[in-house]
């Protein structure tokens, strides 16, 4: 019995790229590995936005009005309904003028009760060095 740590870390900004949609969905989808694995083992996944990456957790996001696909921000929603965490930089936020307000911090219009943690760079380090699979985005 075990847990198999995941984390998914997007360090990419949202423009020309679909890195950050890819860690969402890699992370969602990560669960369902779950029905392969033996009794009483676990999938943890946590996604961690950081450096020009966390320009990903911008809400109010217009992709399905200007470009008719689903939003960067409804995929960070999903997690959030999933139970799966959402980590955010706190020294990037600051780096780039961002405060909470800015960014999505939880998806209670869904259902959510889970929400965005803020948490220091030191913080995610902790996790990169004791995670079973660390995945750049």
């Amino acid at each position: 019995m075990g847990a198999v740590n995941l984390l998914f870390v997007v360090q990419r900004p949202p423009y020309k790229s679909e890195n950050a949609r890819l860690a969402l969905t890699h992370a969602i989808a990560s669960q369902t590995a779950e029905i392969y694995m033996d009794d009483g083992d676990s999938v943890v996944p946590i996604i961690v936005f950081v450096g020009d990456g966390v320009l990903n957790m911008v809400k109010d996001q217009q992709a399905m009005k200007v470009y008719g696909v689903t939003s960067t921000e409804s995929h960070i929603k999903s997690c959030l309904l999933i139970d799966l965490p959402v980590w955010v930089c706190k020294e990037d936020m600051t780096r780039l003028g961002l405060k909470e307000e800015n960014v999505i911090t939880d998806a209670e219009d869904m259902g959510a009760e889970l929400k965005t943690k803020f948490v220091s760079f030191a913080d995610i380090q902790k996790e990169m060095e004791s995670v079973k699979h660390l995945l750049f985005f």
